[in-house]
């Protein structure tokens, strides 16, 4: 079991004041991935879109819950899994990939896990699983990412943890630096993190000029011609892929 240690020069509380769109944005203007990479596709909702975007690093694991754990103890009562959550740079995220057959019959993360990985400076928790307990959660500003919301824990419990997993399409490793709101959950690569925010006013400043040009009495196809020429000599349109 390995993971990534954090970069001292990434800025997570400049990154944290930018949304997904725009960070998405911005690592496609960086070309280092992709543009059909990086991202949970399709597979889990947000499911409290009023809170601020969640940004962590990734503690993973595998779990179940159709059928009892072989030592029969506490969904909760892991503590080599808080130690290993506790192993990782500040601020964490809990990953959890629901590998059952039908992924969520029960729900691994509730009121009691958000309160311990609270508690041990997680985030949010992302899952292709059911989590349950949602107003004590969202009272607590834990952000949910979940495939589904189930009553009951029924037999939660985790197989691994610390290794490489896969949500929606995403393979997500140890020490992964995800972000996620109300579109979704993406990866962050860790060697272009830091130029981020700078790319990410660029964009926000070209689009500003354009949305402003088409809501002016200015507006015509040619001025649009030209400024979309202009942007184009970066990379593709950036807002393009609103």
């Amino acid at each position: 079991m390995t993971h990534q240690n954090a970069p001292a020069a990434i800025d997570l509380q400049k990154l944290s004041a930018l949304d997904t769109c725009t960070v998405s944005n911005a690592i496609e203007r960086l070309n280092v991935r992709l543009r059909n990479e990086g991202f949970v596709s399709g597979s889990l909702d947000c499911r409290f879109p009023d809170l601020a975007p969640m940004l962590g690093y990734a503690a993973t694991a595998r779990i179940r819950t159709a059928s009892p754990p072989i030592t029969h103890r506490c969904y909760y009562d892991r503590m080599d899994w808080w130690n290993y959550v506790a192993s990782l740079p500040e601020p964490r995220v809990m990953v959890l990939q629901d590998v059952d057959p039908k992924p969520g019959l029960g729900a691994f993360v509730g009121e009691i896990h958000a309160g311990i990985g609270r508690a041990l400076k997680c985030v949010g928790c992302v899952t292709n699983g059911a989590v349950r307990d949602l107003p004590a959660i969202h009272a607590m500003g834990f952000s949910l990412f979940a495939g589904s919301v189930a009553v009951s824990h029924a037999y939660a419990h985790i197989i691994e943890f610390g290794e490489p997993i896969e949500i929606g399409g995403l393979k997500i490793r140890s020490g992964d630096l995800l972000q996620g709101d109300r579109h979704g959950v993406l990866s962050i690569p860790l060697t272009i993190a830091d130029q981020i925010p700078k790319e990410a006013e660029k964009i926000l400043e070209e689009e500003r000029e354009l949305l402003t040009f088409c809501a002016s009495s200015h507006f015509s196809i040619r001025g649009l011609s030209e400024r979309i020429t202009k942007s184009s000599a970066h990379c593709d349109l950036p807002w393009s892929h609103r």
